[in-house]
């Protein structure tokens, strides 16, 4: 029966498919080749676009709510300019956010996220910001997050130089410098890996050799330049030390300098290019833009403690290479004060990791200053500077023993220098022989520059230990103490006494670069024929510093003790069982008052009478 009706299938397809003409029904595709070649035209595109927006969408669902909710409110704050809730968020939910769900990974890209804050273009490039800086910190940058990251900075300065009018945005001054220093510091570090050709590979020279104005030294310069101008920073601050008029001011300054978030981008712009030619190894003019600039605690620098200590450090690094030691030694010092006093407050702040190890090389640029001009300053920070570099610092007392102990300081302690110009990407016989001899790195030319100076110092400590043995000496004994002829110890005096002079800025002097011929060394002399004459001018111990430093090392211990905590009290011996009888004898049923009749003994007792 089943094989009937099988038959009977059969038959009746048989008489429907007789009257079809099979190659109109099915057509020709495939056998041509035509549908292979229009399919991927026709297609490829979509299918690109489909997946792209399914990687976005996988993306989207694996970021955690409580992200999301953190940037829907962030965005929030920034459209109402709520600077409270913007630095709440910027200081403490995006670093709580990051070290709980993002300390070794990206953040979610800003195309990913832009749904949440409906493609607001603003958002999206600060958000930029905050993402390319989170991966230069915890994860190491490729080719495109460099290259990208400086579109994205170039796109945000034009947003705010280039728009109609002053922008209305309103950033927390925090922030503010956080821009303009990590687009400092993302420009030093591309000119540093740039500067390593050997581990290039074919595809990033090409990029390199196309992308030549990629954070080149003049888009840097300009943007910095372009801040200072369009808030007019300099005018600003010179009508504040002239004590004018907020109303006086505010004509001065113009529309963009009135505005909170121009007016402090320019100034920290002008502590940018401190940080900058100071990174070219320009040291005079990192010192010359700085010159409208006050260092003293009223200054809007010290706003943000991270620029406050960047500032000095700086300055004080450049006084250090055109061998101003004084001036170098004053501001290191009253940097680290601040630091010390300031330090249980530092732990609040996501920098302190940052600013503390600025503040430990700062401690090792002291220790060259006073190894090449001793002076007596601050006996405290002189004490930590002996703690932590007491070993290097007895070495570079010793004259030519100690070099070694200056390098190994000064590369620790130094910026880390750049070269303006990349190398020759575009030229491969130029790229090969720089490959093959590559010139030398700008750290090791800087401290050529600053060991020749040591080296000529290095006879000073050797000729200072015996001259302050003596007050007056002959010169040929004194040349028989230095093995050496009386020329060469001539020659020796007069390096002495040259570096016993010099440049440093007076009380209330204005300008870094300004300042008088001094001297800076307690001994001085003068040659009489065949006689060298010894004068020493010593320094009164300063007692105000030695009680101020006690009495808060007493304050420690005190608050040391008051905080811990009391100790157990001792249990009590239990008591040997006693008879009924006796008890009831010598123990009265209830407590008795204490007596207060009689005569006290020596151990506080009381006798009866």
């Amino acid at each position: 029966m089943a094989q009937q009706r099988k038959a009977l299938w059969d038959a009746d397809l048989d008489e429907d498919l007789a009257d079809v003409d099979l190659n109109l029904a099915i057509g020709n595709y495939g056998q041509n080749g035509m549908y292979d070649d229009a399919q991927p035209r026709i297609d490829e595109p979509i299918i690109v676009a489909m997946q792209q927006q399914m990687a976005q969408q996988a993306a989207f669902a694996q970021i955690p709510d409580v992200v999301r909710r953190f940037i829907v409110h962030f965005h929030q704050a920034v459209l109402d300019n709520n600077l409270s809730e913007i630095t709440v968020a910027y200081e403490s939910g995006w670093n709580r956010l990051t070290e709980k769900f993002y300390a070794k990974t990206e953040w979610p890209e800003a195309e990913i996220i832009a749904p949440l804050v409906n493609d607001d273009p603003i958002f999206l490039i600060l958000y930029r910001e905050l993402y390319y800086r989170h991966v230069y910190s915890r994860i190491q940058p490729d080719i495109d997050d460099r290259f990208h990251s400086y579109e994205n900075s170039c796109e945000l300065f034009n947003y705010l130089l280039n728009s109609d009018g002053p922008v209305q945005l309103e950033l927390p001054e925090q922030w503010l410098w956080d821009i303009i220093d990590e687009f400092i510091y993302q420009y030093q570090s591309f000119c540093v890996w740039r500067s390593k050709v050997k581990s290039k590979t074919e595809e990033e020279l090409i990029l390199l050799a196309d992308g030549g104005q990629v954070w080149s030294s003049y888009s840097v310069l300009n943007v910095l330049y372009s801040l200072i101008q369009k808030a007019k920073s300099n005018e600003h601050i010179l009508a504040l030390q002239e004590g004018k008029t907020p109303e006086e001011i505010a004509e001065i300054v113009g529309e963009y300098g009135a505005r909170p978030l121009y007016r402090m981008l320019g100034y920290f712009s002008i502590i940018g290019l401190l940080r900058v030619h100071s990174l070219l190894g320009d040291f005079t003019l990192a010192l010359k833009v700085m010159e409208n600039v006050e260092l003293n605690q009223k200054s809007t620098f010290t706003r943000v403690t991270a620029c406050h200590v960047t500032t000095y450090y700086y300055v004080g690094f450049c006084y250090i290479m055109l061998r101003r030691y004084p001036d170098a030694i004053r501001a290191f010092v009253s940097i680290l004060n601040f630091i010390l006093r300031m330090r249980q407050y530092h732990t609040r702040s996501y920098q302190y990791d940052q600013i503390n190890k600025t503040a430990d090389r700062m401690y090792a640029l002291f220790a060259i200053c006073n190894a090449l001009s001793p002076s007596r300053l601050d006996d405290n920070i002189s004490n930590i500077v002996k703690e932590r570099y007491g070993e290097q610092f007895a070495k570079m007392s010793r004259g030519e023993e100690g070099i070694p102990a200056f390098e190994e300081l000064f590369l620790y302690a130094c910026p880390k220098f750049i070269s303006a110009n990349p190398p020759p990407f575009d030229d491969p016989e130029l790229i090969a022989a720089y490959v093959e001899d590559p010139p030398m790195e700008p750290a090791q030319r800087h401290l050529g520059l600053f060991l020749s100076e040591v080296r000529a110092q290095a006879p000073v400590p050797t000729l200072r230990s015996f001259l302050k043995l003596y007050t007056s000496l002959d010169a040929k004994k004194l040349a028989n103490f230095l093995d050496a002829d009386e020329e060469e110890m001539v020659q020796q005096m007069m390096v002495m006494k040259q570096t016993s002079r010099s440049v440093s800025r007076v009380e209330n002097e204005k300008g870094l670069l300004n300042g008088q011929t001094i001297s800076t060394s307690d001994l001085d002399f003068v040659i009489d024929e065949n006689m060298v004459h010894i004068a020493e001018s010593t320094v009164g111990r300063r007692y105000a510093g030695w009680f101020i430093r006690n009495t808060e090392h007493a304050q420690r211990v005190f608050d040391g003790l008051r905080n811990s905590p009391l100790p157990a009290p001792p249990k009590a011996a239990p008591r040997p069982p006693v008879a009924n009888g006796a008890a009831d004898a010598h123990t009265p049923s209830t407590p008795s008052a204490p007596r207060t009749g009689g005569q006290k003994v020596a151990w506080g007792g009381v006798k009866v009478a």
